[in-house]
């Protein structure tokens, strides 16, 4: 009896998972937008968003996928193996060409986890990439950006980490000062944050992909150019290949415990995203 539960209890956590799999390609997705996702350190699109990234990344969807990160992380000194390994791990995840891949290197970017960013200099590096005209833009005239959508790290940044928070504050500045001369038009970019989930959740693997399509189900939802919640679930094929963006192109980082975060994480299998309403 013990050797038959011990085989039905595995048996039963795959058909959650593939069902929920299933059951999130009922939400909607964005299609036809340029898309930018905003990060800190290399590996941080493996590690936390790889199932969305993916996801949007498909060619029937239409999407321009960017992928900006702030950071080489050169806390030790590994800043320009870094920089390749992020532009080989998008690559793996869909990116479609390695100059989709920008890599900010600025020392008041400092890759600590102590450090808080400057929301203002964050906003204006968004604002010099993707919004240069805006300043000459009359207010009589809604402003023209070269986005349509910034994908990043909510208020909790997942881990906490006062980086990841910071990105969160500077889109969330970038969005308003889009609009500060612009009243009554609206704003030509929307903010999609990755939800951060409690200790037990976040190490629950693909357990986890039960409890955020209830959650995501029971959520306001709006089916839009710009839907909310935006859910992913990825299958087995789909969360191999976030694992492998990590333990072939991100070889630095491959410490002991790199291994219990790809094998434990939802988050490399569960993405859910909600729009935030900053203005």
């Amino acid at each position: 009896m013990n050797w038959l539960i011990a085989v039905q209890i595995p048996a039963l956590i795959l058909v959650l998972w593939l069902f929920t799999a299933y059951m999130s390609q009922s939400f909607p997705v964005l299609q036809g937008k340029r898309i930018v996702f905003l990060i800190a350190h290399p590996d941080d699109e493996a590690m936390f968003f790889a199932p969305v990234l993916q996801e949007l990344n498909k060619p029937e969807l239409g999407n321009q996928v960017l992928v900006l990160c702030l950071s080489s992380g050169n806390a030790d000194g590994l800043g320009q193996i870094r920089k390749t390994e992020l532009a080989k791990s998008a690559l793996l995840l869909g990116v479609k060409t390695s100059e989709h891949v920008v890599v900010i290197e600025d020392e008041r970017f400092p890759d600590s986890m102590t450090a808080k960013w400057d929301p203002k200099l964050i906003s204006s590096i968004l604002t010099r990439y993707f919004a240069s005209k805006v300043a000459s833009t009359p207010s009589s005239a809604a402003p023209t950006t070269l986005i349509d959508a910034i994908v990043t790290f909510d208020k909790g940044g997942v881990s906490g980490h006062p980086n990841h928070i910071s990105l969160y504050h500077g889109a969330a500045l970038f969005l308003r000062s889009l609009m500060q001369r612009h009243a009554g038009w609206e704003c030509p970019v929307r903010l999609y944050t990755l939800t951060s989930v409690n200790v037990l959740r976040k190490y629950s693997s693909v357990l986890d992909s039960v409890m955020t399509v209830v959650t995501c189900v029971w959520r306001t939802k709006e089916r839009s150019n710009f839907p909310t919640p935006l859910l992913v679930v990825s299958g087995p094929g789909s969360m191999r290949k976030a694992q492998k963006a990590m333990t072939t192109a991100h070889k630095s980082q491959m410490r002991w415990f790199r291994w219990g975060w790809i094998g434990l994480s939802r988050y490399m299998v569960v993405n859910d995203l909600k729009r935030e309403k900053v203005l």
